[in-house]
């Protein structure tokens, strides 16, 4: 068993991750990342490119390349943020429509839907690339910044929309949180990037309004979907619990997310409130989809605290042991400590591919494959994975930032 409170043990961990991808991760024909990947690190449908992998894979070697102190590596992760920032603002966004492409096939769109999750990760790998200094890409920012403004805020719920048609001529009725969750996540990295006050304000509005006012509207817990008003919508995709970005249920990966943003919007905004939401959502999602005969946290329960979806995804463990351990620091509660351990020890015992290296993707209850696709385009690049063991590094180093 390691030491998972060890920052050897987690930078071990993240250059396996790193090493994983390392290959076959440049497009070298296309431009950019291959985004799909086997278990045995071979790529499959490398045309296959998706807005949501592309600005997460930047976000990846941004952060790689700041929290390494080897030279060589440094420069190769330079070069990996610095070519699919390239492929980002070339293929990606479409200047004469005025947004980014979800869905690319060999450079040529085949989805041009907005979505206010895509501009939230491009926000966040703009942001990254300011933050380290790769690229010349502030201006690009505060431009995705106002574009997600323009288009999609809503001042009189203080929420963001969550889709428009390609030309922007139609937003989308459905409001969601998850879209939300991620802008404030990039919010902060804005604000950490620029300390522009703009972003800080932003974030602390959304998580105020989707953490408490939302929340409070299903009993303390943070439901997925909602009408234009902000009324829950509970039926929205009943029959679709399995959905990729929008699933129906109660999402415990989502509740602990939240609880890590809370925690993380506290060391730079700090009211009370915020750690104590952040340890409810935590107690709760555990409470009720820890799997004490299997091990690992299932993927969702209905509002009955049934069980909705008996899978295992890998990023609700990784978000999870980083919100335990931003709770153990911010309550001083070894509680939090113990769940940490207990997290670490079922992912190092189920996810962690320790033949080829990286995260499986999805594992049934009984902790077994779906298949050998470890990661897919929109789906998984283990941005996940490193972001939360940079996150508990960094508190273990004393080296806190948002």
């Amino acid at each position: 068993m390691s030491d998972f409170r060890s920052p050897e043990f987690l930078q071990q961990h993240i250059d396996s991750i790193l090493a994983f991808y390392r290959p076959h991760v440049r497009d070298i024909e296309r431009g950019g990342f291959h985004q799909n990947f086997l278990d045995d690190g071979r790529v499959f449908n490398p045309g296959s490119k998706h807005l949501v992998s592309t600005t997460r894979m930047i976000f990846n070697y941004c952060s790689a390349y700041q929290n390494t102190a080897n030279a060589a590596d440094k420069v190769e992760y330079r070069a990996l943020a610095e070519a699919g920032l390239d492929y980002l603002i070339k293929y990606h966004w479409d200047a004469a429509r005025g947004g980014y492409n979800w869905v690319l096939l060999d450079n040529l769109p085949v989805d041009q839907t907005n979505h206010c999750y895509g501009l939230a990760f491009v926000i966040l790998a703009l942001a990254t690339c300011v933050q380290t200094g790769i690229g010349n890409v502030r201006a690009q920012l505060y431009k995705t910044w106002d574009l997600l403004n323009d288009k999609f805020w809503q001042p009189h719920v203080a929420l963001y929309a969550d889709e428009a048609s390609a030309g922007w001529s139609r937003v989308s009725d459905y409001r969601g949180q998850n879209a939300n969750m991620h802008c404030c996540e990039a919010l902060l990295a804005a604000y950490a990037a620029t300390d522009d006050p703009v972003f800080l304000d932003r974030a602390y509005a959304l998580a105020k309004t989707v953490s408490i006012t939302l929340a409070d509207k299903a009993d303390g817990l943070i439901w997925e979907h909602y009408t234009k008003e902000l009324e829950i919508d509970w039926d929205y995709n009943r029959h679709d619990p399995k959905n990729l970005y929008r699933p129906w249920g109660f999402q415990p990966g989502h509740q602990t997310e939240w609880s890590k943003l809370l925690l993380l919007l506290h060391r730079v905004r700090p009211e009370s409130w915020m750690i104590e939401r952040a340890r409810s959502l935590f107690d709760r999602a555990l409470e009720i989809c820890w799997d004490n005969e299997h091990g690992g946290i299932l993927y969702g329960h209905a509002p009955d605290g049934s069980i909705c979806d008996d899978d295992k995804y890998f990023w609700v463990q990784a978000e999870s042991f980083a919100a335990a351990a931003l709770l153990a620091e911010a309550t001083g509660e070894n509680l939090y400590w113990q769940w940490y351990d207990k997290i670490w020890a079922y992912c190092w015992a189920h996810f962690v591919d320790h033949k080829h290296g990286a995260w499986y993707r999805l594992l049934n209850r009984r902790n077994h494959k779906y298949s050998d696709e470890k990661s897919i385009a929109g789906g998984k690049c283990d941005y996940h994975t490193l972001g939360a063991c940079w996150e508990v590094q960094r508190l273990f180093l004393g080296n806190r930032h948002v």
